[in-house]
């Protein structure tokens, strides 16, 4: 981008040099093959100093790397653009500027024996005209300086500035004085709940508009990290089925998320408890089963990006007014190149029960990673308990354990929770199907989400024979091996220990950061 560098100064330099009347240049370079044309100006009243610096500031705001971009300050902007978007022809650089057009210039009459009367009246239109662009400069100014104080504290609209390695986000970002006010300085009152960065609040903006706020702990080792992670991940990302990110802030230090408010919170308040669970029919999960299959069929192949959760769960999965789902918490997931099919990481970061077997051993993930926890997530909401939850008594086994054996001995009805369990249909059948195809040990045996996304609207497609869940086991040798402080929810993170000979059992490395019960 040095040549963009190059034009950019160059402008600054010719609209600073502009006199009293116009601050202003145009121009275009060639970067890598492609041409790219740029604008400044300065307000007229600026001097030629003044203009530079405002033009220097502005411009080294312009973020790098992007197809086009603008920084608007009230007394400068600067922007480039691979496309002509101002015509030089129409805009002269040396001739004054185009009078308004409820100002008429009359065609020079013959002067009179001073020779200064008639001219000196079509200087004072020229000045007066001048004076007026300037007054409503002046005027746009102090509406943008107004705007990016109003309730919310958004930037103009089009204003580009980077900041904190947030970049084009930063419209996004809001006044924190205003989400004190919405959330009433952080009351328990207004608390939702506790999660593994922090707690999430209720809020109200100026505007009437509810949101959910997450508050990031000052203590958590990982925090910037994960807070920039999902500002850059949900800023981009648009789908009925994602919990839609409403902006952040970023002052002190307070790092906070602001999201729409969803007013039924989250699955695992519904599916894990004994009495609302009873509100679940069977056509409301089979509803959020498949809209949780299409959130992750976008993250994974539909939108801009390829994109792995690697903490999807039903605490994770929020229920709007309809009971529609959205896949919400974004802090732990990766971006993978478009073309990239998996990749390693000596940070194993998720929840117990709803980690792939090579991601906890191995440190491996994939979109494969993802359909594992939807699997889980499927068999949950099936059953109506939790994967590592004891189910009648101390010794009984994990869900994926007693799924997997009632489903060879031909039990069905003993897998369904009972509130949905009277005159089940094949339907409910084929999700378990599905469910079990999902949670095989050998991920190449696990289908895509495009596959999975097909099976659950086709009827008419055949379903292969499942092989082995992986980590299949007594429930009691789970919770005895899993240290007290991943009980408890605190957060940690170290380096996987593979074990020198993986038989297909579950090793605990003590390295994930959630706890598996509901907060």
């Amino acid at each position: 981008m040095v040549a963009l560098k190059k034009l950019l100064d160059s402008l600054g330099d010719e609209a600073a040099s502009g006199g009293s009347i116009r601050k202003y240049a145009t121009g275009n370079t060639t970067v890598d093959l492609y041409s790219v044309f740029g604008m400044v100006q300065c307000s007229p009243d600026l001097s030629y100093q003044q203009c530079s610096d405002c033009l220097v500031g502005v411009t080294g705001k312009l973020p790098q790397g992007k197809v086009g971009a603008r920084v608007l300050t009230p007394s400068c902007q600067s922007r480039f653009e691979t496309y002509r978007f101002v015509d030089p022809i129409a805009i002269p650089l040396s001739s004054p500027p185009p009078p308004p057009s409820n100002v008429t210039i009359l065609p020079p009459p013959p002067l009179t024996r001073s020779g200064k009367t008639e001219s000196s009246k079509r200087w004072i239109i020229v000045a007066a005209s001048s004076a007026s662009a300037i007054i409503v400069f002046c005027i746009m100014g102090f509406i943008l300086i107004k705007w990016r104080k109003s309730p919310g504290g958004r930037p103009r609209i089009g204003a580009e500035v980077v900041d904190d390695g947030i970049g084009s986000e930063e419209s996004l970002q809001f006044n924190l004085d205003i989400i004190k006010e919405a959330t009433n300085n952080f009351s328990n009152d207004n608390k939702l709940g506790q999660g593994g960065f922090g707690p999430v609040f209720r809020g109200k903006l100026p505007g009437g508009q509810d949101i959910a706020v997450k508050r990031l702990l000052g203590s958590s080792g990982q925090g910037e990290m994960e807070f920039k992670n999902e500002v850059r991940l949900l800023a981009k990302l648009q789908h009925r089925n994602l919990v839609r990110l409403l902006g952040f802030c970023l002052e002190g230090v307070e790092k906070l998320l602001i999201y729409e408010f969803v007013p039924n919170a989250s699955l695992d308040k519904f599916i894990f408890d004994p009495l609302k669970r009873a509100l679940l029919d069977w056509d409301t999960r089979y509803k959020i089963i498949k809209g949780v299959a299409r959130g992750l069929l976008y993250l994974h192949e539909d939108s801009r990006f390829r994109i792995i959760h690697r903490d999807l769960k039903a605490s994770n999965v929020l229920l709007d007014t309809d009971m529609n789902p959205k896949v919400s918490d974004f802090g732990m997931a990766r971006l993978f190149e478009y073309d990239q099919t998996q990749a390693n990481t000596s940070r194993i970061m998720g929840t117990y029960g709803y980690m792939a077997p090579e991601y906890v051993v191995q440190g491996h993930f994939s979109p494969k990673s993802d359909v594992f926890s939807f699997g889980v997530l499927v068999l949950e909401i099936l059953s109506g308990r939790q994967n590592l939850a004891p189910h009648s008594g101390e010794d009984s086994e994990i869900l994926l354990s007693n799924a997997w054996t009632n489903w060879r001995e031909g039990r069905i009805q003993d897998i369904i929770d009972p509130a949905v369990r009277s005159g089940y249909s094949a339907n409910i059948v084929r999700c378990i199907h599905i469910g079990l195809l999902c949670v095989q040990e050998n991920m190449t045996n696990r289908p895509t989400m495009a596959s999975v996304v097909l099976m659950l609207n086709s009827q008419s497609v055949t379903l292969p024979v499942p092989t082995q869940p992986a980590f299949l086991m007594n429930m009691s040798s789970v919770i005895d091996d899993i240290p007290s402080s991943e009980l408890d929810g605190t957060s940690r993170e170290t380096k996987p220990d593979t074990p020198a000979n993986n038989t297909g059992t579950f090793s605990i490395n003590e390295a994930s950061i959630t706890e598996p019960f509901p907060r």
